[in-house]
């Protein structure tokens, strides 16, 4: 019987090419494994898929390649979880076939059996995903890619592909045509689904999960152009003390995301069934700045939310990572870690309605006690650990200067590598040029800006430190930034200095979930 938690093995992997490669599953202790973070025990993991919350379990697929550390033909990995916070590893639940590779998709619970794919009475998980012919990629078709069907009647722990693949054909000279998340439109009584095509996104409808019939596209000419299109998400919010439904659209591209490479912009406006429009204040918006992102940090990307969740919430998940680097991350036997799970609020906000991430309240379970010694002279606060900090969560609460204020907050070791976090000139900034390892790549050693809006001078950061990735959220998830780092010894301090007054602070050490 499976734990919850990791195995560790020795297992013998076949690529597609012949080619036999020894790997060994992890054991969650190596230099940089993340240790509250999700990461396979071994290979390439990149974009979470079919997420999907069904009998009591909430499911993680994702993108993964068992043969090595770099993106090769890709697989649905796939792992499962009571809390979002400790998973199980499963099997490999979809794998390469003779249509091509396995890309990014969706899952659903078709509790009605629209589908008919349910039998004796048990409700099918469905997944639609894109096969990429990678044959018809190389010479260049640009209709390699189309969407496929398959479907699980024990809740996703095997997986028959649909016989009559693909349920979507490529309608020809579509290059980028992938990614598709589908839920049930309850007014229109239809499947819908966001499809991602190149530069803009198409909306396609159904009442079986089968048969599929577009409706209308979105987004051409509009927010971030730097890149291609991914991974879509097409969400319903409605504002705390109101009935009125308003949608958000996440959308996922790269190149062009907001400190370069991989990001995820969001765009706010009604959806009817068939179509999606703007919000006339969201396209204001868009008139003087290139888009709103979801998070300002380089490393959150193809970030898509769980179906199914029962509690009300909105679930997301992120590829924590960028594909500027994402595969020259110095870690072994595995490469690329998730995002830790977040809930999604709409709000109302002076500059319109706007999204928020917050960590999930599953993740106070992981605290306990973190013993620091502090030290106080002038304007700076020192907080030192007899160990280290590198599994922790911190936050606090600031009152702002009238004048400009200037915040620092440095993690540190005794070599002087430091990670910076900091408010200066009306923006929040992560500063990584020295806070370890960046030799692997020639942009990885940077500082992050993010515009900062200040209510009545006051300041709220909670942050959350695992090894080898910071996040943050500042403002109760207003602005969140992510972010790698690979400092070459544990920080085991933490000094705080500026112009502004700390007028509270928490501080936790968070248990490895392994």
């Amino acid at each position: 019987m499976l734990r919850w938690g990791v195995l560790l093995t020795t297992v013998w992997l076949i690529s597609l090419t012949g080619h036999t490669q020894e790997l060994t599953a992890g054991d969650y202790q190596e230099p940089y494994r993340p240790q509250w973070h999700f990461s396979p025990p071994s290979g390439w993991m990149n974009d979470p898929n079919g997420l999907v919350y069904h009998q009591g379990e909430y499911h993680l697929f994702y993108q993964y390649y068992p043969d090595a550390t770099r993106w090769g033909p890709m697989h649905w990995g796939h792992a499962v979880s009571r809390d979002l916070v400790h998973w199980q590893h499963l099997p490999i639940a979809l794998a390469p076939d003779e249509k091509g590779y396995i890309f990014s998709g969706s899952i659903v619970a078709d509790t009605l059996n629209t589908s008919g794919l349910g039998k004796d009475g048990v409700i099918p998980l469905v997944a639609l995903f894109t096969y990429h012919d990678p044959k018809a990629a190389a010479q260049n078709t640009r209709n390699h890619e189309s969407q496929g069907l398959a479907f699980s009647l024990d809740n996703g722990r095997s997986w028959q592909k649909y016989a009559n693949n693909p349920v979507i054909p490529n309608p020809g000279e579509t290059q980028d045509f992938r990614d598709p998340k589908v839920f049930w439109h309850a007014p229109s009584q239809h499947w819908v689904m966001a499809l991602s095509v190149t530069d803009h996104v198409q909306f396609w409808r159904s009442k079986n999960l089968i048969d599929w019939q577009y409706q209308s596209s979105f987004g051409k000419g509009l927010g971030a152009q730097g890149g291609v299109w991914e991974c879509p998400d097409l969400l319903p919010f409605t504002l705390p003390g109101s009935d009125q439904t308003h949608w958000a659209l996440l959308l996922n591209l790269n190149p062009g995301g907001p400190q370069g490479g991989s990001g995820i912009q969001y765009f706010i406006g009604d959806f009817d069934g068939k179509t999606f429009s703007l919000d006339p204040d969201f396209a204001n918006t868009l008139q003087s700045q290139e888009a709103v992102w979801l998070d300002h940090g380089a490393d959150n990307y193809a970030g898509v939310t769980w179906s199914g969740v029962e509690d009300g919430r909105t679930l997301f998940i992120g590829w924590m990572s960028n594909w500027l680097y994402g595969q020259q991350l110095p870690t072994h036997p595995w490469r690329s870690s998730m995002t830790m799970p977040r809930t999604l609020d709409m709000v109302s906000t002076a500059q319109g309605l706007r999204l928020k991430s917050r960590p999930v309240a599953e993740l106070e379970s992981l605290r306990q006690p973190l013993s620091l010694t502090e030290h106080r002279e002038a304007n700076r606060l020192t907080m030192q650990s007899q160990t280290d900090i590198m599994q922790s969560e911190w936050w606090f609460e600031f009152r702002l200067p009238e004048q400009e204020s200037i915040l620092e907050l440095i993690f540190s070791n005794e070599l002087g590598e430091k990670l910076v976090l900091g408010v200066d000139k009306g923006q929040f900034y992560i500063d990584r040029s020295q806070a370890g390892r960046a030799d692997f790549s020639e942009v990885f050693a940077s500082r992050h800006r993010a515009p900062l809006t200040i209510s009545d001078n006051a300041l709220s950061i909670r942050l959350f430190l695992d090894h080898s990735a910071v996040e943050v959220f500042v403002n109760d998830g207003q602005l969140s930034m992510t972010e790698r780092f690979f400092p070459t010894r544990p920080y085991t301090s933490l000094s705080i200095s500026g112009r502004a007054e700390l007028k509270q602070k928490q501080s936790y050490k968070l248990a490895s979930i392994w």
